[in-house]
């Protein structure tokens, strides 16, 4: 039987989502905060852990960040729909957090019982998630943390002596109180070569597990690539422009919340609202202009990377990259379906490195996706496309 631990401390909370969770045939144990969490969590030694961000003597940030370091564990956080909380969550998902959910805003849209029908849901889809695919979360929250503390920014180049396959290089050069350690993490961006694409255009969507993988490609993909990127992460609408910002710090590009009518040119991110589907209505001049739609959910979720993906497919005549990264559903593969009928190039995320296969598994099964990598190799596979290094 799956085991999950709930960390709330609010008792309300914490009786309701145990209720929902044993009632779904899960084994549950609960705790009030993030220390009493850290000591479930060894004896316990749940499946999955659902994490509330505001507690008591440690907060879920913390928690996440320790449990990660220690036990690691596919974590879904409960955070509040304000922009404090949208803060919090993503600083959760830096630190290893795998997906998260909104609780009840006391709107009426949303209510306990809805917070029950997605957590068990996501419990599900995490239930089966690779935890050896978790060691990147771990990864990259280290090399920001210490990026971040040490120069207060985020940088791509320094004196270089060591690079692993992922990009991480380390500087042995400055001692223990300079600007950099023996052992500080530095992102080193991939080399374009002289004779890639003129214009591309290259459309990545992700859902659960996504926002650290996408966060690592944008900080490993070079401005000389001189692509336009659109980026369909399932987020509500609270959190996205929290997310596009974030990913600006860490960018060499210029990325931004999309907006109705806006245009994006070379060296331009736009990520797709939550709440609305993200089009392009044309391409003119090496530059996209953007559409945001109303319609409907699309395999339940809006935005929809199928929705995207498919826009690009019809109207993007430039050299186009298709990259559908971790998640549950199927939202994606009628776009990658698209991409390639278009003749561009495709890519997924492969199965060891997503903490959920679910996009990527149902993409591959359509027959149309060129090439399976690790989140790793992502802006590796990416230039290779655009340079004509591919194997197909």
């Amino acid at each position: 039987m799956t085991r999950v631990l709930v960390v709330d401390d609010s008792r309300f909370m914490r009786t309701v989502i145990d209720n929902a969770l044993t009632g779904g045939g899960y084994e549950v144990e609960t705790a009030e905060n993030g220390v009493d969490a850290l000591e479930a969590v060894s004896t316990f030694d749940p499946d999955v852990v659902t994490m509330d961000v505001e507690m008591p003597e440690m907060d879920g940030i913390e928690a996440v960040e320790r449990i990660m370091a220690t036990n690691p564990t596919p974590i879904v956080m409960l955070s509040a729909y304000t922009e404090a909380g949208a803060e919090a969550t993503l600083d959760a998902l830096e630190r290893g957090a795998v997906d998260f959910l909104s609780k009840p805003d006391g709107s009426g849209s949303r209510n306990v019982a809805h917070l029950a029908d997605e957590l068990l849901e996501k419990v599900e889809a995490l239930d089966d998630a690779d935890v050896s695919s978790l060691a990147v979360a771990r990864t990259t929250s280290t090399a920001r943390s210490v990026r971040s503390t040490q120069s207060g920014q985020v940088t791509a180049s320094g004196t270089v002596t060591q690079a692993g396959s992922d990009g991480i290089e380390s500087n042995p050069s400055a001692g223990p109180t300079g600007t950099q350690s023996a052992q500080t993490p530095t992102v080193r961006p991939v080399d374009v070569p002289a004779n890639s694409d003129a214009d591309p255009t290259i459309v990545v969507g992700a859902s659960t597990g996504g926002p650290k993988i996408v966060e690592r490609l944008l900080e490993r993909l070079p401005r000389e690539l001189e692509a336009k990127l659109l980026i369909v992460q399932h987020m509500p609408a609270a959190f996205t422009d929290r997310f596009a910002r974030r990913l600006e710090t860490v960018s060499e590009y210029d990325v931004r919340e999309a907006a109705d009518g806006d245009r994006i040119g070379p060296g331009e991110v736009a990520v797709a609202p939550g709440g609305s589907h993200l089009e392009v209505s044309n391409n003119v001049c090496g530059n996209l202009r953007l559409r945001l739609d109303d319609d409907d959910p699309v395999h339940g979720v809006k935005p929809s990377i199928d929705v995207t993906m498919k826009s690009v497919a019809e109207r993007v005549t430039d050299p186009i990259c298709g990259v559908v990264l971790t998640g549950m559903g199927r939202d994606g593969a009628a776009g990658i379906e698209a991409i390639a009928a278009a003749g561009g190039h495709t890519i997924a995320q492969d199965e060891e490195t997503s903490p959920v296969f679910g996009i990527p598994c149902q993409a591959i099964r359509t027959g149309c996706v060129d090439d399976v990598v690790p989140s790793t190799e992502l802006a590796e596979e990416i230039i290779a496309t655009f340079a004509g290094e591919t194997d197909d």
